[in-house]
């Protein structure tokens, strides 16, 4: 694990890394902000964010302003990337945003070309934070969180391993990835047409299913421009209601899909989360 940047930031420390993915086949950036209390030598609880699709691990670490926030519960975040990058990583043929380099949607590929590299799942939920845990000031107390794709990836991932996380929430999350485009077409070409495991990674399937129940928070934009035809967060309430699934869904009113949004409610987020990281 290589350093590549390192700044000062509301007493701690923002920084940026690389390193080889045995995972993803392919060098990977991550960027992780170590409060204040990780360098007066605790060991700090992690909040693993997951960005939306276009997006690197650089897009929260200077948007959303988690930092200050972060610095004062003492969180360590940790922002990966979105997608395994670099020569020789396959990319959707008409370069489409919501698919290949910069959409990885937190599942591991069976199909080819995609499963030489594309395996977030398994990175983000075995490789990464081994790596994390093994190398930096934290423990192994951790929550996950996301926006958009990332969001998918986070109730998904969250749901499917309820012993690994403490708690789970999201930001204008695709809730149903099997019942909207853009999850359609990348479950398709990632997972096969085979709906039964495309269910694995759906949250209202999830939660329909069982799911055990985790601490959860979603906010969603009402001037959200996706929110009718991609995120379709009714059809969770929907879920949520049929069984009894215990979860916070705020609609914030005038928001839309941007980081302003995120900005605006990162602290309630991360607040959330503190609440269960000890």
């Amino acid at each position: 694990m290589k350093l590549l940047s390192s700044v000062q930031c509301f007493g701690g420390l923002q920084n940026q890394y690389e390193h080889v993915s045995e995972v993803l086949n392919c060098s990977m950036q991550f960027s992780v902000y170590l409060p204040p209390q990780a360098q007066a030598g605790q060991r700090v609880p992690v909040a693993y964010w997951l960005s939306g699709l276009t997006c690197t691990d650089q897009n929260f670490t200077t948007k959303a302003g988690a930092q200050r926030v972060a610095a004062e519960l003492g969180i360590a975040l940790v922002m990966p990337d979105t997608s395994p990058r670099g020569e020789g990583v396959p990319d959707d043929v008409g370069k489409a945003y919501d698919f290949g380099l910069g959409a990885g949607f937190y599942v591991d590929a069976i199909q080819a070309p995609w499963n030489s590299h594309y395996k977030m799942y398994s990175y983000i939920i075995d490789e990464l934070p081994a790596l994390i845990e093994e190398s930096l000031p934290v423990s192994q107390l951790k929550s996950v969180f996301g926006h958009s794709m990332g969001g998918h990836g986070a109730l998904t991932i969250a749901l499917n391993n309820p012993a690994r996380y403490a708690s789970v929430s999201a930001f204008a999350p695709i809730v149903s990835p099997t019942q909207c485009p853009w999850g359609q077409k990348a479950l398709a070409l990632y997972l096969g047409n085979d709906p039964a495991v495309w269910q694995r990674h759906d949250t209202v399937a999830l939660i329909r299913a069982g799911a055990q129940q985790l601490p959860m928070l979603i906010d969603q934009g009402l001037s959200d421009n996706f929110l009718a035809s991609q995120l379709k967060t009714e059809l969770l309430e929907a879920a949520l209601q049929e069984t009894g699934y215990q979860a916070e869904v705020r609609y914030q009113a005038g928001y839309d899909h941007s980081y302003y949004f995120i900005a605006t409610f990162i602290e309630d987020h991360l607040r959330f989360h503190a609440r269960y990281l000890k």
